[in-house]
């Protein structure tokens, strides 16, 4: 059982106020689950409590559905009447008998494949809105679809973003008051821009659009607003091209106030002294890119914005989940709104003004040595990089929170984080220019390469023991930790809260769990063989409460995570799991990966080759077949290609043979020498892992304990040399 560190609290300093109308948004009494959070306030709080504390050692598998994936399922369900709606991968959307699981439609968007290689983190959605008889969904592709909830019928499609860029969508959409809402992702990539649209319900057509960083938009909602926002960035050769600020996750609603809050993702490229020049350092925030920000519902127009990581140089986004309560603070009652940022930082605002109220670290951080009390800006503990030999910072790209969704508790005052501990070694890439639809950091990102004769059993040790995840309970008013349960992994799913006085999560090695909501006790359990990183929900229906959860490991981390996110035995078939009281349902036997001892080609390569081959392909392969050529995902570990397929190496990589499966085609990139580079560094990488497989198991065992104990030392030293 995962270890709890226990924190004493007061938790009445977090006194929730019950004014009647933010009750019904964020505690939702009913017994669906009508929006991917369960209302506006994005609370992911239920006021069902027939499954308790009490009780929840009951529970059990009730139904389950094969979503027909071994990649990321990142979607919540959404439950209107008898109906769940759902998404899997490739945008395809699933209407399910919430009581039976009986399939009632399927729409597959048709999302062309070659699209895949413009999706930074997986080719996942994370979900539906409903409204009005109809079904909503962003593709990957770019596309807003409505359908009939009825039948699955299309009703209507627009294109919401320019189809000659590495756009994308994985968002759920979100309907309110007729408008649907809609942002973008592919801010990694050379010439994407964010926005942040509404699209009217019955017929999609557009009705207003926000920009989010300054360049060419005559249709922009505020001009005036990416005019101040244009003073920030003080290279303008840049905005022609599309400089990220994408809306890709993040957004909420207060009716009251008639705002609509969202969050924004990095600057593109993330190397600001690529993006800024010689001014990097100097009146270069680059807004809107990693903000929180509130437009007006009717029009779109800006009404405040507070950026949490000004000039980004880490891929900090501030698109994380963005969380309406209304708090006791001071004494004095505050509208606020509350975010976990990727960046380590927890921040409560007022939602009405944007002003900063305050911030504390939630999770291990290093880029910053605080918050200032008064203006909200961090105080930059160093440089964010150190000339050519960069530095070691954490948290890493992948942050201390991610997409995957925190809730909050109107009964305990506290809010539930599925939290990360990364580091990250920042170096600047020595050659750039940019290059539109590749992607396009301005960071070396083969500086994370282990050397291709590395042990792989060292290699484990050393990611195993500095990647760490945690489920942290947080009060916001207080700004620190009530409890924590300590993770092996990080990528964990993300929480539910409920009236039964519990928090739920899947993990990423496999489990589903339930913990006391005030107290962190784990309460129940149940296997899995896959990871879970969604997160989780609830609904009654004839006067039973469910349970359901995707599951299904991708995303990210995943893809690019390497040796930290390799699980064994791992069954990466993703199903719809859907529990009660009593259930008695079973999952289908795992069908793990098996992948043998890799049998390549004989090495004619030079050592000075591999290497070049090591650091082009952790620059150009590593984000989808893992760092070091570990996959941690169900796509290939090309340490195990076969012969044949080295052969083929060329005509994939620069001819395109397996663009229509999603493979890129790296043509403009790479070039026949280096592609014979990268072939090199496989095959070294292979034998490597084929001698530490077939050594005798005894001396193995003796190394990898040996290893284990030697990790921490060897990373405290290599943070020292940085």
């Amino acid at each position: 059982m995962p270890a709890v560190r226990m924190q004493k609290i007061r938790l009445g300093s977090a006194t929730f106020v019950l004014a009647s109308l933010g009750l019904a948004l964020g505690a939702r009494a009913g017994t669906d689950w009508p929006s991917v959070a369960n209302g506006p306030y994005e609370q992911r709080y239920s006021a069902l409590d027939q499954i308790d504390a009490g009780n929840v050692s009951r529970l059990g598998l009730a139904w389950y559905y094969d979503m027909e994936s071994t990649r990321g399922l990142e979607a919540t369900p959404v439950v209107v009447g008898d109906t769940l709606y759902t998404t899997g991968t490739w945008s395809r959307v699933y209407a399910l008998d919430a009581v039976s699981g009986r399939l009632k439609w399927r729409y597959d968007p048709q999302v062309p494949r070659r699209v895949g290689a413009w999706a930074c983190c997986d080719v996942v959605n994370r979900g539906v809105a409903v409204d009005a008889g109809k079904v909503f969904v962003g593709t990957l592709d770019g596309r807003l679809i409505a359908l009939d909830a009825q039948t699955g019928g299309l009703l209507w499609s627009v294109q919401t973003t320019p189809t000659d860029r590495p756009y994308t969508i994985t968002m759920a959409p979100r309907v309110i008051e007729g408008k649907v809402l809609i942002g973008n992702g592919g801010a990694e990539y050379a010439g994407v821009r964010g926005t942040l649209s509404a699209y009217d319900e019955n017929d999609g057509h557009l009705l207003w659009r926000f920009y989010t960083v300054p360049g060419d938009a005559p249709d922009a909602s505020d001009p005036q607003a990416l005019a101040r926002a244009a003073q920030t960035w003080p290279d303008p050769r840049w905005l022609p091209m599309g400089v990220g600020g994408t809306v890709w996750n993040a957004i909420a609603y207060d009716p009251q106030l008639r705002l609509v809050y969202f969050g924004t993702g990095n600057a593109n490229p993330w190397n600001r002294y690529v993006r800024n020049g010689a001014d990097s350092d100097k009146d270069s925030d680059n807004l809107y890119s990693a903000c929180i920000l509130a437009v007006h519902l009717d029009d779109g127009r800006y009404a405040w914005h507070f950026q949490t990581t000004p000039g980004d140089a880490w891929d900090y986004d501030a698109a994380e989940h963005l969380v309406l309560a209304d708090l006791v603070i001071d004494g004095q009652p505050r509208k606020v709104i509350l975010q976990a940022n990727k960046n380590g930082f927890f921040y409560v605002l007022d939602r009405a003004t944007g002003q900063f109220i305050s911030a504390a670290a939630f999770a291990d951080q290093n880029w910053a040595r605080g918050i200032d009390p008064k203006t909200g800006r961090p105080q930059l503990a160093q440089t964010p990089y150190d000339g050519a030999q960069g530095r070691i910072v954490r948290p890493a790209p992948f942050g201390a929170h991610n997409w995957q969704d925190m809730s909050y508790s109107p009964d305990t005052g506290l809010v539930y984080i599925p939290a990360a501990s990364v580091p990250f070694l920042y170096t600047p890439e020595k050659e750039f220019s940019p290059l539109i639809g590749a992607w396009d950091t301005g960071l070396n990102l083969a500086a994370q390469a282990a050397p291709a004769d590395m042990d792989p059993l060292l290699l484990k040790a050393l990611v195993k023991d500095a990647v760490h995840g945690a489920l942290v309970a947080w009060d916001p008013v207080a700004q620190r930790a009530a409890w924590r349960v300590e993770q092996p992994m990080i990528w964990n799913g993300g929480t539910l809260a409920t009236r039964g006085g519990l928090v739920f999560q899947g993990t990423a090695d496999g489990f589903l769990r339930a913990y006391d909501a005030r107290s962190g006790a784990q309460r129940w359990e149940y296997r899995l063989p896959n990871g879970v990183i969604a997160p989780p929900m609830t609904y009654e229906i004839g006067g039973v409460q469910y349970l359901a959860v995707m599951m299904g490991w991708g995303g990210a981390f995943a893809l690019a995570g390497g040796e930290a996110a390799k699980v064994p035995d791992r069954d990466y078939r993703g199903h719809l799991l859907v529990f009660k009281l009593d259930g008695q349902a079973t999952l289908p036997p795992p069908q793990p990966r098996e992948l043998g001892v890799p049998d390549p080609p004989p090495s004619t390569a030079s050592a000075a080759e591999i290497a070049e081959g090591s650091r082009l392909f952790n620059q150009h392969c590593g984000v989808c077949h893992g760092a070091n050529a570990v996959s941690g995902s169900a796509l290939p570990d090309l340490r195990y290609l076969s012969k044949a397929q080295h052969g083929m190496l060329q005509a994939i990589v620069l001819g395109g043979a397996l663009e229509n499966a999603g493979m890129p085609n790296f043509s403009r990139q790479l070039d026949a020498t280096q592609v014979a580079a990268i072939d090199a560094y496989l095959i070294a990488r292979a034998q490597t892992t084929r001698a530490a497989l077939t050594q005798p198991g005894w001396w193995a065992r003796v190394k990898a304990w040996g290893y284990r104990l030697i990790a921490p030392l060897l990373n405290w030293l290599n943070a020292l040399k940085y």
